[in-house]
């Protein structure tokens, strides 16, 4: 059975991903530190973003003491397979030619579409 997982905003998903390579379970001040380098938001603002990924069910809050530790409820590769599976049906209209002749046209070297080629010939994707 499939989830459904909606797209987050831009400003949730960095928060998600920082999350993703943080130690688990992270604080706020860890995941504030994970942001891309020149990355910064205000600790209220990774606070308020961890509050909405909360009650958007994507993270579980934990408390200890007077810290509030952070688990992904939804891991990388959930969200990317579900926003993949979403952007297929989207866009291509769930068509396969459709979604390759978009791959090749999205400015992917010729390395990168012959890895991806190796992948799907070897089944390992």
């Amino acid at each position: 059975m499939e989830q459904s997982i909606r797209r987050l905003p831009d400003a949730e998903l960095e928060v998600m991903q920082a999350l993703w390579s943080c130690t688990i379970p992270a604080t706020s001040r860890e995941i504030e530190a994970a942001l891309p380098a020149g990355r910064t938001m205000a600790q209220t603002t990774v606070l308020t973003l961890l509050s909405r990924l909360a009650d958007r069910g994507m993270v579980t809050v934990e408390k200890a003491g007077r810290r509030s530790l952070y688990t992904p409820a939804v891991s990388r590769e959930q969200y990317t397979a579900a926003q993949s599976r979403t952007l297929f049906r989207k866009l291509c209209g769930g068509s396969v030619p459709a979604f390759a002749a978009a791959l090749c046209d999205s400015g992917l070297t010729r390395e990168e579409l012959q890895t991806l080629r190796d992948l799907l010939e070897r089944d390992a994707l």
